[in-house]
């Protein structure tokens, strides 16, 4: 039978499991990506499995998101991260060396490849006709350990592309198209694929702008085509042996197809809040504007830097706008420097920050306080941008810099300027920014861990009672932002547990922290609603909780990484049967569960609300591989106990 892209991927990696629709598949990996907000953990974890060295193809640790320095912290981190590249067989981007996912790209990207990443965005390599896929960080580790990765067998979407991109539309604007047509949660259990004769107009950066934000989706991965702007890319970064030719065969069969004409696209925007509230630019154009930001692993490529400096070449940004400017690799950097970019957006008024995440992140940059930014960043989710009362817009570079001219949103046709022509790429000399290697023994490097890093709390094997008070009720489409923050404040405790739970849901409600110490030892739930955990793969979205007492969560749905998380570090993910039955749980009443284990054997879980002398009924949608994990307290246990027979 005729494959599509994503099935030629998936069919080679195939161990364990049948590929279908819904069922647990497990699936080697070829490489891994882990970053410094999520990569400590990741460390820590595999030197708790006794293993000498990874067991990968390729892994690469980058340091790319808690780059300020304010105290020992981060550069900490940074040091023991370097000694575990070296301990564990991993190559090192360092400090300033660039944002994982463009520099993987650059450097390591291969047409063909399972890659597996605790960075949400890691699906970004599927413009390289990678399968590319976000996990917590325990799924990494296991990963890197040589363990197969498992998830559930993903429908796949062709989406087919036809036509051209007019001017002052670019690729930020085709995935904002995707999210205005299913939001943030219309792709959970799909990968995207992309084919059709209008992918051949998009170079392999414009599709890692799409791939990037395929997250935002709650997709599992998106994937192109490998082709002549896939080899283009290569070749460009010194790397033309590694391409090799990936497509859909001819009459490929999806198990949903849905077209986009690229030239009937205008440009968009994503209103503050849900990367999904996306409307046409010139539906808000006229709004003042305090901030525009280009950059980020959403828009990482030279083009969209250059373009930019174009736009502004000879002319000034408006007065009281902050131009923030944010290179996204070593070679961009020295692209921009070579083809006159750097010079115009600064002669302009830009500012410049250091090559890394930085403000997508909530480290630094943020903005004033209800001030409108325009940011070409992945996410806007409410107080990601280390403002708690912030207005944050997600926009294509081309809208970011005619907001940043005029001070207001605009929709950039409407600019009085001739849309720029940009030469995508000068000379790259593939020497710059390569992450450094292992050496080829590391049994002699000892780790080097400052007094930010504390040990993993142990976590008990799940009991078959659970008893205890709704500490929290949330709302729909909880990001694992609101969860656990990033951000300046919060990111340089991420190898302290005990220190980080003291943010834990902060952003929802201050007092969380203090009730939930008061019943740790007996325990609590959480209830929430559709789309639980969207968001970040940070898994100190799970473990916290866990290490504050929360024994289950209860919600409508869960984003697949979160609901993962969950279970590796054994909180257990009800799900209500009837949606109606969130409504009847209010924040503190009492519930009880009885007979746990063999209600989630039988995928049915009888729950008492003690408080409102009624009981309803709640399931799952575990494996049999989940359920013994979970049994377990989670990952950590699960692979002790079978180390141990």
């Amino acid at each position: 039978m005729p494959r599509n892209a994503a099935q030629k991927l998936i069919e080679p990696h195939l161990v364990e499991g049948m590929p279908e629709p819904g069922r647990e598949i497990g699936l080697t990996i070829d490489q891994t990506l882990t970053q410094d907000a999520t990569g400590t953990l990741v460390m820590l974890e595999f030197e708790a499995m006794g293993l000498p060295r990874v067991r990968t193809e390729l892994s690469a640790q980058y340091v790319d998101h808690n780059l300020l320095q304010e105290d020992y912290r981060n550069p900490d981190d940074h040091v023991f991260l370097h000694s575990a590249a070296r301990r564990f067989g991993l190559h090192f981007s360092p400090p300033g060396n660039g944002v994982s996912h463009p520099v993987h790209m650059e450097c390591f990207g291969r047409p063909g490849k399972t890659l597996l990443g605790s960075d949400s965005h890691t699906c970004a390599a599927g413009s390289l006709g990678m399968l590319a896929i976000g996990a917590g960080g325990l799924e990494v580790a296991m990963a890197m350990a040589g363990e197969p990765f498992h998830v559930k067998m993903p429908r796949v979407r062709g989406i087919r592309l036809s036509g051209e991109l007019p001017d002052w539309v670019s690729a930020k604007d085709v995935i904002l198209e995707v999210l205005r047509r299913y939001g943030v949660d219309g792709g959970k259990g799909w990968i995207l694929e992309y084919f059709g004769p209008g992918v051949a107009g998009l170079s392999a950066m414009d599709r890692h702008v799409i791939a990037n934000m395929g997250m935002e989706t709650g997709a599992t991965a998106t994937v192109f085509p490998s082709d002549e702007r896939t080899r283009e890319f290569l070749e460009s970064q010194g790397r033309s042996d590694d391409w090799e030719p990936l497509a859909a065969d001819g009459g490929a069969v999806y198990d949903d197809t849905v077209e986009i004409d690229l030239s009937r696209l205008e440009p968009l925007i994503a209103l503050p809040g849900s990367p999904g509230n996306v409307v046409p630019v010139r539906e808000v154009a006229g709004r003042p504007v305090f901030q525009s930001y280009i950059g980020s692993s959403a828009n990482p490529g030279l083009r969209d830097f250059g373009i930019a400096g174009h736009m502004v070449a000879g002319r000034r940004i408006a007065d009281g706008v902050s131009f923030d400017v944010n290179p996204t690799s070593r070679r961009v950097l020295d692209g921009m420097v070579q083809d006159g970019t750097l010079a115009r957006l600064i002669e302009a008024g830009a500012r410049l920050h250091q090559t890394g995440c930085n403000g997508c992140i909530g480290m630094g940059q943020a903005p004033a306080t209800g001030r409108n930014s325009l940011r070409t960043v992945p996410r806007n989710f409410p107080g990601r941008s280390g403002t708690p009362e912030d207005s944050v817009y997600l926009c294509s570079p081309e809208t970011a810099t005619a907001a940043a001219l005029t001070g207001e949103i605009i929709d950039p046709r409407h600019l009085g300027i001739a849309y720029p022509r940009f030469d995508e790429q000068p000379a790259v000399d593939p020497a710059i920014g390569v992450p450094t290697p292992p050496p080829a023994d590391g049994s002699d490097v000892a780790l080097d861990k400052g007094p930010n890093i504390a040990d993993l709390p142990d976590f008990a094997p799940v009991a078959d009672r659970l008893a205890g008070p709704v500490l929290l009720k949330t709302g729909d489409d909880v990001s694992t932002d609101e969860i656990m923050p990033a951000g300046a404040r919060v990111l340089p405790l991420r190898s302290n547990i005990p220190e980080i739970s003291k943010f834990t849901f902060s952003r929802l409600d201050e007092g969380y922290y203090e009730r939930a110490i008061a019943h740790q030892a007996r325990g609590s739930f959480v209830v929430g609603g559709d789309n639980y955990g969207q968001g970040s793969s940070r898994e100190h979205a799970a473990i916290a909780p866990a290490y504050l007492g929360v024994k289950a969560v209860f919600a409508k749905s869960f984003a697949r990484i979160h609901w993962q998380n969950l279970v590796n570090f054994g909180v257990v993910p009800l799900e209500f049967l009837d949606a109606a039955d969130g409504e009847r749980i209010a924040e503190g009443d009492e519930l009880v569960v009885e007979d746990l284990h063999q209600g989630l054997r039988d995928g049915r879980i009888k729950v008492q609300n003690r408080t409102r002398g009624a009981s309803l009924t709640v399931g799952h949608s575990l494996s049999e591989r989940q359920l013994e994990v979970l049994l377990a307290g989670g990952l950590i246990n699960w692979v002790r106990a079978r180390r141990a027979a």
